[in-house]
């Protein structure tokens, strides 16, 4: 048990630390390859709504079940091995299953890229970490996507991942990650994946349920506990005033935490693939977005993956002291 105490502990640091540079290899990328590659194998759009859909859980079961099967089988040989090279390997793929600093530094580029004036480097750089059409944004509408995004991830790339490695350790929370990238690739809504990427939009709501509610309290916390530039009391107003605000039953959790603690709004009708989509707003009008609302919302996910840390080591100690 203490192996994977301090493999998780010093997982989540590295993190911190080291983020996720471009140059190393990551597991996340080749599990992207393993579902575009099924895709363009798999996917057959003159079949019906049936088969389309029988195929879609198909790739789920092809990518999830190798994730989780290999990982776990890694370990396992990592420490029959020896115990410092399971711990090595355990801390490595923690780090992996975590975003926070990587979620950080890409959404600082786009605040970087904002205060030098620069809206097309802006555009660009949000459209690294957003879904949404980003070419017409102004400067207000590419801040905002930025800040969504932040919010947004706290829990899928932070608080979720955190809390499905302290269950499982990585090959839990790797299990999650593939879940998350496949209905960030297949999860659309649209006239290719509206069927055929169900099942992985669906494994992502089931997924993140509990993760996204206890970001949006520990959240809540967070903006009580960084001053005066935070409001915990309209935060949690416009959480369970908004917290349905979105197609999606999980994301306007922590968007609607961020904006009421930031005082802003959020969310609203987007451009994806080149069609509007219509979205309800998110928080209150007090004051117009502007580009300092980026490092605010990061300050906010910091302190918030703090405390689900903190939460998660306490959950992993008492076992421990209490036998």
């Amino acid at each position: 048990m203490i192996y994977h105490i301090t493999a998780f502990i010093l997982g989540g640091l590295l993190d911190l630390i080291i983020g996720d540079p471009h140059w190393m290899p990551h597991p996340v990328r080749l599990i992207g390859r393993l579902i575009g590659w099924l895709d363009r194998k798999l996917f057959l759009p003159e079949k019906d709504v049936k088969v389309q859909k029988r195929t879609g859980g198909l790739v789920c079961f092809l990518v999830l079940c190798p994730v989780f099967l290999i990982t776990a089988l890694l370990l396992v040989l990592c420490y029959m091995i020896h115990p410092i090279c399971g711990v090595v390997t355990e801390i490595v793929l923690t780090c992996y299953c975590l975003a926070a600093k990587s979620l950080r530094v890409e959404s600082m580029r786009v605040y970087r890229a904002l205060r030098q004036g620069d809206i097309m480097a802006a555009r660009k750089a949000v459209s690294m970490i957003v879904g949404r059409d980003t070419e017409s944004l102004d400067e207000a509408g590419v801040t905002r996507a930025a800040v969504e995004t932040v919010a947004e991830n706290t829990s899928d790339g932070v608080i979720a991942p955190l809390l499905y490695t302290c269950l499982g350790g990585p090959a839990l929370g790797m299990l999650y990650k593939a879940v998350n990238t496949m209905d960030s690739m297949v999860g659309y809504h649209n006239e290719r994946y509206e069927n055929y990427g169900r099942c992985a939009a669906k494994l992502d709501d089931i997924f993140n349920w509990l993760p996204a509610r206890i970001s949006a309290g520990l959240m809540i916390l967070a903006a009580a506990l960084l001053g005066k530039e935070y409001d915990a009391g309209r935060a949690r107003r416009v959480f369970l005033r908004d917290r349905y605000q979105h197609k999606s039953p999980n994301s306007a959790q922590t968007e609607s935490v961020c904006a009421g603690a930031l005082g802003i709004r959020l969310a609203g009708d987007a451009s994806y693939f080149g069609k509007i989509v219509k979205k309800p707003y998110i928080g209150d009008d007090t004051r117009p977005v502007e580009p300092e609302d980026i490092p605010r919302a990061n300050r906010l996910m910091y302190v918030t993956a703090g405390l689900m840390f903190l939460l998660s080591s306490v959950c992993w100690l008492v076992p421990v002291i209490l036998c």
